[in-house]
């Protein structure tokens, strides 16, 4: 059992490596220069055998790179790019013009003295720096200004900012298998895979990864947050590396995947958004990106290559970050409905650019009185397979299975692409289904379901753009047609908790059915200027924004409710 520490600002776990000297992480950093070296060998090996070690070939991608990176200077400048961004690359055209006319000795400088520089300069943008003094002044910052805005929600209004602390975790709240993650964490390496909601879960999912005692995670950060000035000095020091999500070339992407690869091998703790992005609809990942989780296959394989039995072995830990509202819901649902439904619908820009922006959009979240979860996921292995405390793993069976036999053939370990993405692939849709059952339904979710689907079943021929248009006085939904339908959910959502297929709020579990619409109508989308759902004068519930509550009516979609109501 772990052992807690009571602070000022609620309970916290001891930290499981108390020593930042043993710290992966700090190990990483201090050794870095080494570090880059060996990346960028492994990852031009990577690059030679992806293009079946053919000079030709070689040629053909170093012109395909130089091509991309003229169009994403010229047509996709961001702030974060380095300053000798256009020098550095006339030099290399420059160059590779002289090999190819003949002018340069191919013995001496060649196509691959380019390939080298080229994957260095990439090598050197991707990788991080760890910083213990800023860790632990970003530790204690972020968790002062959680409890202080928290505390200003509860007193009403800034004037309360310095008053006695209210209990951080009274709001946060951080549940799930806990223990399992920890002990785990002591024994091998672990990657955190979250769900994805708004631009605060990269900040909460850090602060809550410090609460339970584990040591820091190495995370991917786009490049174009570093161009916001708050931001970039804290990621610049908290071991951040860079994804540049405008680069597509063979190049840069084998160099980012191989980063992530050996700073698993050196065991690194993950952290990885496998969503990719946030959610448009609102709705759980229903697809997650297989990229990084497949450098983290890699790893696993090279593991056991280089240390046999006594290889450490990486867990895959789902997380799932609740929210009673998402403050960016307006502008991520107009651009989810703007991709479905193609000129069908018109949408707005969702600017979150400069750290004055940031500052504000903190402070509205923390502000407003609304309780959220993180859960810690049943831990698995690379292949989705249970693990317990002792870090071993067992098939859905309950039969122990020895996971270093997944890489065999031929009776040794051995490096097969098509069979390790199958992997990759089944681990993917494990972890989907995990985002499923560790999900933690909140009432106001139930309510924006329930009055979606009276809404939308009033109007069954029309398509879902036509109820977005729907005028303000076909919104209104009297009060026992929504209690009735709200009471069928809470029924069906209790046998599936029983059943461990989802996880409810104390409120949902415990609460009246009158308890449960009360707090769930103050919770829902309290942020927005235009509320989902409300009593209206004539105590009727009423929507002013329907594209609202269809984005929070989404977060219950994918468990076949609208059969119930």
């Amino acid at each position: 059992m772990a052992t807690k520490v009571n602070t000022s600002d609620g309970w916290l776990y001891d930290p499981i490596l108390p020593d930042p000297e043993t710290w992966p992480i700090v190990k990483l950093s201090h050794n870095r220069e080494a570090f880059l070296k060996e990346l960028v060998e492994l990852s031009i090996e990577n690059i030679k055998e992806s293009l079946g070690n053919n000079p030709a070939n070689l040629k053909d991608e170093l012109a395909r790179t130089l091509y991309t990176e003229k169009i994403r200077l010229n047509q996709t400048p961001w702030k974060a790019d380095g300053p000798d961004e256009k020098d550095f690359w006339s030099k290399v055209k420059k160059d590779m013009v002289r090999i190819n006319a003949g002018h340069e000795n191919p013995n001496a400088f060649g196509h691959e003295d380019l390939v080298q520089r080229i994957v260095k300069r990439y090598a050197e943008e991707i990788a991080g720096v760890f910083d213990v003094k800023a860790y632990d002044f970003a530790k204690g910052f972020t968790t002062f200004l959680f409890a202080r805005l928290l505390n200003a929600s509860q007193n009403k209004g800034l004037s309360r900012f310095f008053a006695s602390r209210s209990n951080l975790h009274d709001k946060i709240h951080l549940i799930g298998e806990i223990d399992h993650v920890r002990a785990l964490a002591e024994k091998g390496t672990v990657i955190i895979v979250p769900t994805h909601f708004s631009n605060l879960d990269s900040m909460l999912i850090g602060w809550a990864i410090q609460s339970i005692g584990l040591p820091p995670v190495l995370y991917g950060a786009g490049l174009n947050l570093f161009g916001i000035k708050i931001m970039a000095w804290f990621m610049n020091r908290l071991g951040a590396y860079k994804v540049d999500r405008r680069k597509k070339n063979l190049l840069y992407l084998e160099t980012l995947k191989m980063y992530s690869e050996l700073s698993l091998r050196k065991g690194c703790n993950g952290l990885f958004f496998p969503g990719g992005t946030r959610s448009r609809s609102g709705m759980l990942e229903k697809r997650v990106k297989l990229g990084l989780l497949g450098t983290a296959l890699q790893a696993q394989r090279m593991n056991f290559v280089e240390d046999g039995d006594e290889a450490k072995k990486i867990f895959v830990v789902p997380v799932t970050i609740n929210y009673n509202f998402v403050l960016e819901a307006q502008s991520l649902i107009d651009q989810h409905l703007k991709i479905s439904g193609q000129a069908q619908y018109f949408v707005e820009n969702d600017d979150f650019s400069t750290s004055s922006k940031m500052l504000r959009f903190i402070y509205k979240f923390f502000t407003a009185s609304s309780e959220m979860a993180v859960r810690f996921g049943t831990p698995m292995d690379l292949f989705g397979n249970r693990v317990d405390e002792e870090g071993n793993s067992f098939d859905p069976h309950g039969n122990e299975v020895d996971i270093k036999k997944y890489f065999y053939s031929n009776g040794e370990i051995s490096k097969d692409m098509q069979r390790d993405a199958e992997y990759t692939r089944m681990l993917g849709d494990k972890i989907v289904e995990r985002y499923h059952c560790e999900a933690v339904v909140f009432s106001s979710q139930i309510l924006a379901f329930a009055a979606f689907r009276i809404i939308k079943s009033r109007y069954s021929k029309m398509d879902l753009y036509g109820l977005m248009r729907l005028p303000s006085d076909e919104l209104i939904i009297k009060p026992k047609e929504l209690m009735d339908r709200v009471d069928k959910l809470v029924m069906r959502l209790r046998e599936m908790h029983a059943n461990g297929e989802i996880q409810l709020e104390k409120e949902i579990l415990e609460g009246s059915l009158s308890a449960i619409i009360k707090k769930g109508i103050a919770n829902l989308g309290v942020y927005h200027n235009k509320l989902p759902l409300m009593y209206n004068a004539d105590g009727d519930f009423e929507s002013q924004d329907i594209t609202i509550l269809y984005f929070y009516h989404n977060r219950l979609e994918g468990y076949e409710l609208h059969k119930v109501i």
